[in-house]
């Protein structure tokens, strides 16, 4: 955006020159220097012929002698009034008997008109412009004149102008070369000048302090990052330098002129700061030194103590000891930063660049250079805010470069713990298969020994013994291959699925059922899948099902056996009943020959089921009750 503007700006400037063909160059003039005892109001009319002294040829601009170190005569001592205080007066004549004829208003235009007093405008004897300037450290170098003229009753223009400049004894007073035409003729490049002078660098000083306040913020919530805090006191302490060149009204506050002069060395004491924590080397000789001359030029210039006499032959002075001071800060910071810091070296480059600037206009202002220069320092703070922009975007590009390092780091770290947790869990995996495949051999051989084992040692010692009937010892090994058949049974995959390893059992019980004569009811109903049925629980319910309908086969003389399943609160019901002879479900639990009875509910017990007897007469009900999920098993 501000490029577009300059671009506009100059485009609309090369315009207007174009145009000033019609303006009369006025490089010639009179001037005459009259000695007065006090700043007055101009008359409302002057005549040239009036005033007393004779008329002297100059060539415009014009920049009088210096008095940088010229004591002038009857200076002004402590406690003199501003009224009795010795000033004086300059008087320029410009004729314009060569202006081109042209319709339409007139208009003054001067680059540049240094005083520190009135600045008044006479167009044949009337006052057509006064501009009160009421301090030396308030003035037009940075404001172009700007005049619009009447014509007189007959439509003619001027026939010549009187220029009036009050000023104080020792005031560098200078006067560019003025340009006299149509109103549209010269306000582009009036307009050029007066952009270019005040209102972009004050567009652009109150952008470097509009990020100088965000600086400040940011150090308020990360107060041990003091450079956000340098930051701040730099664009604040930059604002407040110019701030006198950008206020629409002079302003004769002497506490306004002591913080403009002042904020130029607090400008380079903060740069001095900024250096050392780039750099990191404390130079305490050079610290001490910036610190002692700033505290000395504040003591000496505030106001009411009365310590410097003389304001206008000092504050030169003063500049040059500020000029004097930055080069030595950005020398010595710029060797101190050459191999440590590559920020500090770039930072030690702007600061020179601004002291060169700065030199400038230190020349400009004393009359060393043409007044029809530009104020190059006025561009200050553009190139502070500049080098300093340049610092921010390096280090959010290297933060964002750290963050994208770290979060690299921080991925490669995580490829390599997931590989490291792969692996682990592959190996807890196979320990864990190995332990499944140990847990389960040892179950089928402990369950083989209860079972199988105990039947075969029964049949064994009963033939040996020569008791047994061969149809009973028949019995005894097909109940021992029953018993396989049930082991091998619960290692097939059954997939929670509780009718899948009843109908098993039903395919294993079949043949046996139909050598006995008595018929089975198969009246079951879909089930919700039990997620904790594994192999061994399978076996249990096997076992409690077998054993159950083995009961009813040896001892009711049932013909009939009816097996039902059935939802039942949160669990599933599994009933075997059959229409033989009852038994006394207490008395055959507290005998001895009822471990077959109690074996069963150990079983159920390990699974987390429950099991019950309703015995009659005309038959017996056994409920086995399995629950939907177990406590303590992961689905």
């Amino acid at each position: 955006m501000t490029l577009l503007a300059v671009i506009g700006a100059f485009f609309g400037g090369m315009s207007g020159l174009q145009q000033s063909r019609a303006a009369l160059h006025l490089e010639r003039a009179d001037w005459q220097v009259e000695d007065t005892s006090g700043f007055s109001t101009p008359p409302p009319r002057q005549q040239a012929g009036d005033l007393p002294d004779a008329w002297n040829p100059i060539r415009l601009p014009l920049a009088l002698p210096i008095a940088l170190l010229r004591q002038a005569d009857g200076d002004a001592t402590v406690g003199t009034s501003s009224a009795a205080r010795p000033t004086r007066i300059t008087w320029l004549r410009v004729s314009t008997r060569h202006l081109p004829s042209s319709n339409g208003p007139l208009a003054l235009y001067g680059a540049r008109i240094k005083t520190d007093g009135t600045i008044a405008v006479y167009a044949d004897g009337r006052l057509v412009h006064r501009a009160q300037q009421l301090g030396p450290l308030w003035n037009s170098t940075r404001t172009p004149l700007w005049v619009e003229l009447d014509r007189g009753p007959a439509s003619t223009p001027p026939q010549e102008i009187l220029i009036r400049l009050e000023h104080s004894r020792n005031t560098q007073v200078a006067v560019s070369s003025l340009w006299l035409g149509p109103v549209e003729t010269l306000r582009g490049r009036h307009g050029l000048r007066q952009w270019l002078q005040q209102e972009l660098p004050a567009m652009l000083s109150a952008s470097f302090l509009a990020v100088g306040v965000f600086a400040l913020f940011v150090w308020f919530r990360r107060p041990g990052e003091t450079g956000y805090l340098l930051f701040f006191n730099l664009s604040a302490t930059s604002f407040m330098r110019g701030l006198h060149f950008y206020v629409g009204q002079p302003i004769a506050n002497d506490w306004f002129a002591w913080l403009t002069v002042n904020s130029l060395f607090w400008l380079v004491l903060v740069v001095h700061f900024f250096l050392r924590q780039l750099h990191q080397r404390p130079l305490r000789w050079l610290t001490w030194a910036v610190v002692l001359a700033t505290t000395a030029v504040g003591v000496l210039t505030m106001p009411g103590l009365n310590l410097v006499q003389n304001t206008p032959r000092v504050t030169p002075l003063i500049y040059a000891v500020a000029a004097l001071m930055g080069a030595a800060v950005c020398l010595v910071g710029g060797v101190s930063a050459w191999r440590r810091s590559t920020e500090g070296r770039l930072v030690a480059a702007g600061i020179g660049i601004c002291v060169l600037l700065g030199i400038t206009d230190w020349l400009l202002q004393n009359n060393f250079i043409s007044p029809e220069g530009w104020y190059l320092g006025a561009y200050t703070n553009a190139v502070t805010f500049s080098v300093f922009g340049v610092l921010m975007y390096r280090r959010y590009v290297h933060a964002i470069g750290a963050v994208e390092q770290l979060n690299d780091s921080l991925a490669e770290r995580l490829r390599k713990r997931e590989a490291d947790l792969e692996l682990s869990h592959q190996r807890l995996r196979d320990v864990e298969r190995l332990r499944t495949i140990s847990d389960e051999r040892q179950r089928l051989m402990q369950d083989m020994h209860d079972g199988l084992g105990s039947s075969l040692i029964s049949a064994i010692r009963s033939v040996e013994g020569g008791g047994m009937s061969d149809e009973k010892i028949s019995q005894i090994l097909k109940s021992c291959l029953d018993d396989l058949k049930l082991t091998l049974d619960s290692l097939e995959p059954v997939e929670a699925d509780l009718l899948l390893l009843l109908a098993t059992l039903r395919y294993r019980l079949e043949p046996r059922l139909e050598g006995t004569g008595v018929s089975l009811r198969w009246e079951v109903q879909e089930l919700p899948a039990l997620e904790w049925l594994d192999p061994s629980s399978a076996l249990h319910i096997l076992r409690i099902v077998q054993e159950s309908i083995s009961n009813i086969l040896r001892h009711t003389r049932a013909t009939e056996i009816r097996v039902e399943t059935a939802l039942d609160g949160a669990g599933v019901r599994v009933t075997i009943e059959d229409n033989g002879q009852g038994f006394d479900v207490d008395k055959v639990l507290s005998s001895p020959s009822g471990r077959g009875l109690q074996n069963q509910r150990r079983r159920a017990r390990s699974i987390q089921g429950t099991i019950s007897w309703e015995s009659r007469p005309t038959g017996t009900r056994f409920m086995l009750w399995l629950p939907l999920a177990r406590e303590g098993v992961a689905a």
